[in-house]
């Protein structure tokens, strides 16, 4: 099992939460944190994760998960709710770089991920949830790459498109549902007619 399908499984699965993507990073400036604070348990992974609640209304939150030494089970730290984010700075828009910032209400951090092809897709997925649920303050995303942006966008525009032809179809299924309940009718009423002119030529 990869480490973020663990994660998955183990941090969000019991929360009825739902993992949509993540990213194994390292800060770029180190903080300077006393011992007894990490309670002593040395070197870490750390993955930044994407969830969103399975239950209505959807709840979306970015979680800071880390993976200690020696150990086989992560552990979540932080945590912030979709809306706290405030920017999404991609560092460089003209090369491919892993590294990137994230701003939120309360926090500021920076990081490198892992290979830059692993934060491009995290920002693609990224992208689209703020686009999908977030409807009035959404994050400002700079100094991203087009690639990036525009994939996202395809992404957003190809689940706008599907949510429209279903629509588009449940409206021609409740058209062709009335048209069926009027040949229906019309039916029954044409049997009870043709009853009524069998009634009358009977007797």
């Amino acid at each position: 099992m990869s480490a973020k399908s663990a994660i998955s499984k183990e941090i969000f699965a019991p929360l009825d939460e739902r993992m949509l993507g993540a990213v194994q990073v390292k800060r770029r400036t180190k903080k300077k944190i006393p011992f007894l604070a990490t309670g002593g348990q040395g070197e870490y992974l750390t993955y930044i994760c994407l969830s969103v609640t399975n239950k209505k209304p959807t709840q979306a939150s970015i979680t800071k998960v880390k993976q200690f030494e020696g150990s086989t089970s992560f552990v979540r730290r932080s945590q912030w709710m979709l809306e706290q984010l405030r920017q999404v700075n991609g560092i460089d828009p003209n090369r491919d770089s892993a590294e990137f910032d994230l701003l939120f209400e309360n926090a500021f951090d920076q990081w490198v991920a892992s290979t830059a092809s692993e934060k491009c897709t995290f920002f693609q997925i990224l992208h689209h949830t703020c686009q999908r649920y977030l409807t009035d303050r959404k994050p400002e995303f700079i100094n991203c790459q087009s690639k990036i942006m525009g994939a996202a966008d395809s992404v957003t525009s190809a689940v706008q498109k599907a949510s429209q032809a279903l629509n588009e179809r449940g409206e021609r299924l409740g058209r062709a549902e009335e048209k069926t309940e009027d040949m229906k009718n019309s039916a029954q009423q044409f049997a009870e007619t043709a009853h009524k002119l069998a009634m009358k030529h009977k007797c």
